[in-house]
């Protein structure tokens, strides 16, 4: 049975990381290495560590929410939360990390394929986003890394320039 909104949820996840994993597969050495934020000092091989941790954790808080949970604590600190994954998996080659990112995704979305309406519309606390829906941090997990891509895409146009 065909669920619009769970099939658009869907789409928007899987063209996303086709998009995604395009743009790192693409990256040259160099680009690998620009800085793209300066707090926190991070470079494309950041971004991709931040992506694996985020998508796993966020597959995490959604499931939780969609089974009546609260999701994210009261006073969750996401940058102290975002330094320990940093360092947690610091030491993962590139290649790992995008194996990682594929297998996050994957998860993400089977999970996904099992919900129905009513979990898409069950709230929680998203860390940087308040209380919001399952289906507001699935579209989060999506439009979260899409925007730090394009930050990326714009330094790197700047930098060839």
């Amino acid at each position: 049975m065909s669920q619009p909104r769970l099939d658009g949820l869907i789409v928007k996840l899987e063209k996303g990381h086709q998009k995604n994993r395009e743009f790192f597969d693409n990256l040259t050495p160099e680009q690998w290495q620009l800085p793209v934020y300066s707090e926190p000092d991070w470079n494309a091989h950041n971004l991709l560590l931040h992506f694996v941790s985020a998508e796993q954790h966020l597959l995490e808080l959604s499931q939780n929410v969609a089974k009546n949970g609260t999701g994210a604590p009261e006073g969750f600190d996401i940058n102290r939360f975002n330094a320990q994954e940093q360092n947690r998996l610091q030491g993962q080659s590139t290649q790992a990390l995008l194996d990682a990112l594929d297998q996050s995704r994957r998860r993400t979305i089977d999970w996904a394929r099992t919900l129905v309406d009513e979990q898409l519309d069950k709230k929680g606390r998203h860390p940087a986003l308040g209380e919001i829906s399952v289906e507001a941090i699935l579209t989060a997990i999506y439009g979260h890394q899409i925007l730090h891509i394009r930050d990326l895409a714009r330094l790197q146009r700047a930098k060839a320039a």
